[in-house]
């Protein structure tokens, strides 16, 4: 039986886009689609017996959004095999439960909540740093969601997860017939402590190379298992987030890792993490480390591009 692509839906426009992601992601990988509602609402209607027909306004409201949803994915991507979920359950919880059989958790970027000012949800903030599975956070402007760019692009870390990251970006890549840029951004504190910093020297040399030899080492576990994807491969002085913010302004996705904790459930979420799933322009998949499969990864016969 595939993985399906789990998609929470609120009733936001971020829930929206997540779901318009999520639709056309199934639909490129062959996968079935899953609609999940999940909130509360016994606490605050009560749980009404068993003989009674009548049911609480926030089951018959959760209802009617998942077949909105449903109604709009029919739409998108008819050929998608669809199901809903409606849980008296906290979000959080349900979703990541869900992740646990998914091949992919796709999350708005903000939800129904009263904090406006956030960037990212505090549910879909809790279920990236918890999910066993990665997840997507459908983010930024129409035509990085709707994938106009034709570029995937792979944030090559230390030992975040690299790995798993680097199949999964090359899957999605090549799920869409497009380009893979892998990028490893470097730093020379050389150049950085002096008054007057100019380029080059031995110093900023042996960084320099040291972040190729990260990029070469998390590529070519990979590549040849992928002789379709067109791959360029991109060392930046900088600091990561910026130089990721820099490379994803038209693109189609940003992938990233994520170390598991030790002795705890979740992924290790650090800072350029965090600041990816607050501010990238597009579409951001955090890949925990070890959760990518050739049976779970989302993946298509032939190209959409």
């Amino acid at each position: 039986m595939a993985h399906p692509v789990v998609v929470g839906v609120d009733g936001s426009d971020g829930s929206l886009w997540a779901v318009d992601w999520a639709a056309a992601e199934a639909d490129r990988s062959g996968l079935p689609l899953r609609l999940i509602h999940a909130s509360l609402w016994e606490r605050y209607e009560g749980i009404l017996p068993r003989s009674t027909t009548d049911r609480p306004s926030e089951q018959i409201y959760a209802e009617n959004l998942v077949g909105s949803a449903e109604q709009r994915v029919h739409v998108l991507a008819p050929d998608v095999r669809v199901s809903t979920d409606v849980q008296p359950e906290d979000p959080v919880a349900a979703l990541v439960a869900a992740g646990r059989g998914a091949a992919l958790l796709v999350v708005g970027p903000r939800g129904r909540g009263t904090v406006t000012g956030m960037l990212l949800g505090s549910v879909g903030l809790a279920v990236a740093a918890r999910a066993a599975c990665p997840v997507v956070v459908a983010r930024g402007a129409e035509p990085s969601r709707r994938g106009e760019y034709g570029r995937v692009v792979l944030g090559v870390g230390e030992s975040t997860g690299s790995t798993a990251a680097a199949h999964f970006a090359f899957r999605a890549a090549r799920a869409r017939g497009c380009e893979l840029l892998a990028v490893r951004a470097w730093r020379s504190p050389a150049r950085e402590n002096m008054p007057y910093p100019q380029p080059g020297g031995e110093a900023e040399a042996a960084c320099r190379r040291r972040a190729e030899e990260c990029l070469d080492r998390v590529v070519d576990v990979v590549v040849a298992t992928y002789p379709e994807v067109r791959l360029e491969r991109k060392t930046v002085h900088g600091t990561t987030h910026q130089t990721l913010l820099e490379e994803t302004a038209e693109a189609d996705l940003l992938v990233v890792g994520a170390k598991r904790r030790h002795g705890a459930v979740g992924m290790q979420l650090g800072r350029v993490n965090h600041a990816m799933l607050h501010h990238a322009p597009c579409p951001v998949a955090v890949v925990p480390a070890g959760s990518v499969t050739e049976e779970s990864l989302p993946d298509a016969g032939t190209p959409t591009r």
